[in-house]
């Protein structure tokens, strides 16, 4: 006798109950061993994953029945307003995860077409068998289409069903197959969703391109009024001084420094230090007097002339105004002798472009501590008011470009490694590369070189575990390779490791195998 979906689950959650009520619980899972403990996880996350596609299915089925005659609708017929509703009351869950259901359905669901009585197919096929499967959850499956959704008709149907296969794919590890093509470690769901945005900036590079003229007009800051002894401060910061502040704040927030310094107290220094002091820090200390001190020529004679010439109206707002000096004030402080180090230098704005792009004018430049995709002029703009880094990777992802025999990694080879690696290696850890610290692969003390074609990003924690903690490194040729633990890799073979924005190589030569190359 064939069960329903209801006996079905019922049946499932009386065996939940059942383990919940059992002495295995609480205190006793004490006697479980670590490798027990992990493998109840990893198949507690399964049976999660394939009760996320049970609720899809049957969301979709209520959002699909909803816009049928009213004789056919759900939500009403229970008091409901909508599908959004009725989720958040009948699972006992808020308004936020009632919408993921709702739009992982919309994703998901195959409906009734009403002229032939067959069903339609599903939006993102590839990804709905794979939540199905158990491979996905709803939160990764939205993480995964949402970049796709919203480009929204800027790629063509073909174009988008070539990207579900590919991400379909990610989902399953076929992307990482060892020798005997097994399949690699299933990506997180931050992995996945890295993957789905970089596929979409090499088949949509002008989409996120924002309206330079918008872009202008909308940069601001401002300090508002004092308020319970402090002042408000906000704007709008175009992407290039929004990542050199962040550079900053990872000067003072890298837990590898001093800290960041403590602006709420009060010191007092002796009268006869604080020239010295002034000195010091880098300030003049005759400015302590103020404007008054200016003399009676420091003035321009005619405020309205610049060398008898009228002075041009500056078209700025206030509040543009104050952007710029900003961006002025953290390009200067960025260079001072007394700013915190990142990486061994002083905090630097790192724009990245393929040197491909740069030369032909065309593609996207990419701004390290932000993540953020910005236009080609920003990566212009930032190599005339400063320098550029060639950094040569050959087809493989090779860093080929630089070399030293010093034994501590130099701040260009540390830049270069963390433009290759982006964070930590170790897969599902995101601490940034500019935190890390950089491992020798072969121990230096066993003639291993320092060199980038021996040297990977690794956080402090890992860093100091990978002794213990059963991941393994090794480079072929230039390139790191990981081994992983039984849990993460059943099959224990040596696998690259995914790359944190997506290899803009590999991304093109994946689209260009699934039939959607790149324009």
């Amino acid at each position: 006798m064939t069960s329903t979906p209801t006996e079905i689950l019922q049946q499932v959650d009386d065996l939940l109950q059942a383990l919940c009520a059992s002495a295995e619980m609480g205190s006793g899972f004490d006697a479980v061993t670590a490798a027990e403990l992990v493998s109840a996880m990893t198949t507690g996350g399964s049976a999660r994953r394939r009760l996320d596609a049970v609720l899809t299915g049957l969301t979709g089925q209520v959002t699909d029945r909803d816009q049928r005659l009213a004789a056919e609708q759900v939500s009403p017929t229970v008091g409901c307003r909508d599908a959004t509703e009725l989720l958040r009351r009948a699972l006992r869950t808020d308004t936020a995860t009632a919408r993921q259901l709702v739009r992982a359905a919309g994703a998901t669901h195959q409906e009734v077409q009403l002229s032939s009585g067959g069903l339609a197919p599903a939006r993102y096929p590839a990804m709905a068998a794979a939540l199905r499967d158990g491979v996905v959850s709803i939160t990764g499956l939205l993480a995964a289409v949402g970049p796709v959704e919203r480009a929204g008709n800027r790629i063509s149907a073909d174009e988008r069903e070539a990207v579900d296969a590919l991400l379909a794919d990610t989902a399953r590890g076929l992307d990482l197959p060892d020798e005997h093509g097994n399949a690699g470690p299933a990506p997180s769901t931050d992995e996945l969703a890295d993957y789905a945005r970089a596929l979409m900036l090499a088949l949509d590079p002008d989409g996120a391109e924002p309206d330079d003229a918008k872009a202008d007009r909308s940069r601001s800051f401002w300090i508002g009024k004092l308020r319970d002894g402090t002042h408000p401060f906000g704007g709008r910061a175009l992407p290039e001084v929004a990542g050199l502040l962040q550079r900053l704040m990872d000067a003072f927030n890298n837990p590898a420094g001093a800290g960041s310094p403590n602006l709420g107290g009060v010191s007092f220094h002796p009268a006869e230090d604080s020239a010295e002091a002034n000195t010091a820090s880098g300030e003049d200390p005759s400015a302590s007097a103020g404007p008054a001190s200016a003399g009676p020529d420091s003035a321009d004679p005619d405020p309205d002339l610049i060398d008898g010439l009228p002075v041009p109206a500056d078209p700025r707002t206030p509040a543009r105004r104050n952007h710029d000096n900003l961006a002025t004030i953290l390009n200067i402080a960025a260079r001072h002798a007394a700013m915190p180090t990142l990486g061994g230098a002083a905090p630097t704005l790192v724009v990245s472009v393929t040197a491909a792009d740069y030369a032909a004018g065309t593609g996207r430049a990419f701004i390290e501590g932000t993540g953020d995709d910005v236009p080609l002029s920003v990566a212009r703009h930032t190599a005339c008011a400063g320098g550029i880094q060639r950094v040569l990777f050959d087809e493989r992802g090779q860093i080929v470009s630089i070399g030293t025999t010093a034994r501590i990694f130099t701040a260009l080879q540390r830049r270069a490694i963390q433009l290759r690696d982006r964070e930590c290696v170790i897969p599902g850890c995101h601490v940034p590369a500019t935190w890390c610290e950089i491992h020798h692969v072969q121990e230096h003390a066993h003639g291993g070189p320092t060199h980038t074609s021996n040297g990977v990003a690794l956080c402090w924690h890992h860093h100091r575990t990978l002794d213990t903690s059963g991941w393994q490194i090794r480079m072929n040729g230039g390139v790191p390779e990981l081994r992983g633990p039984h849990w993460w890799d059943p099959h224990s073979a040596w696998r690259r490791p995914r790359t944190h924005g997506g290899d803009p190589q590999s991304v093109r030569r994946d689209l260009a195998r699934a039939g959607a190359p790149p324009g």
